[in-house]
């Protein structure tokens, strides 16, 4: 079994892991079809072809010889500490119970840790009792439960994080100016962007009550999170980007 960084070329491969996988994790929640379209989507040559040119672009995959069995995929968050985020980690039913998925977290761990980042976050469908408990069993906290829209379906998400390297656990929060008056920004909470990230502002010092997101493109806190997830700037157009279930983008 190696473990490497993915390649162009293994775009068919990582979409029959991605499939089996889904089917075999999700079969009970989402019928053939709908994994099908998703995989269809994300794990296209051209699609993996882009996201494998993106610099915060983590990625790679397991090969039993010239099979892909299983893969782990993410992005390194601009946060303050950096947010190393797994968006995928998916392993092929006749491959799992060997070891593998903690293998592929912790190369992902290790590369993050290297990029300085100083957490680790993992997103995982409720539904996926087997998933989010491999995320406890390794020592993640949930920090947060969300919903996520999946072929016209709303299903809720957990997103388990835990802190690596050697950051201190303080958030980091900075106070702005809105509109609205002062809000407090966390840049230790926040989401990937299409133009750059956005980062969780609220009304107190505390953290207590949320009011929005701060858009780091334009400085701008007139922007909200929807209950499918969604986020996007009225100032600059920046938008929450996809990179996992929604419905908006397949």
């Amino acid at each position: 079994m190696e473990v490497r960084d993915a390649r162009t070329s293994d775009a068919d491969g990582i979409a029959t892991a991605a499939r089996e996988s889904l089917r075999a994790s999700y079969g009970h929640v989402l019928d053939d079809e709908t994994i099908d379209e998703v995989v269809g989507e994300w794990y296209d040559e051209e699609r993996v072809a882009e996201l494998l040119d993106e610099e915060t672009t983590y990625w790679q995959v397991a090969e039993d010889g010239d099979e892909v069995v299983g893969f782990v995929q993410g992005a390194l968050l601009d946060a303050d500490p950096p947010v190393g985020e797994i968006h995928w980690l998916h392993v092929a039913p006749d491959a799992r119970e060997e070891g593998l998925a903690r293998q592929l977290l912790g190369a992902a761990q290790e590369t993050f840790e290297k990029r300085g980042a100083g957490v680790l976050q993992g997103d995982v469908i409720a539904a996926n009792e087997e998933g989010w408990s491999f995320y406890e069993a390794d020592g993640f906290e949930r920090v947060d439960e969300r919903e996520v829209t999946i072929a016209d379906e709303t299903y809720e998400e957990y997103v388990y994080q835990r802190a690596i390297g050697d950051v201190a656990d303080e958030s980091v929060v900075q106070a702005v100016e809105s509109t609205e008056g002062e809000l407090f920004v966390n840049f230790s909470e926040g989401e990937r962007g299409s133009k750059a990230p956005f980062y969780a502002a609220y009304r107190t010092e505390d953290l207590e009550e949320k009011y929005g997101w701060y858009c780091s493109n334009c400085e701008s806190v007139a922007t909200a999170m929807d209950s499918m997830g969604h986020i996007e700037c009225s100032d600059c157009g920046n938008r929450r980007k996809a990179t996992r279930w929604d419905a908006s983008y397949l």
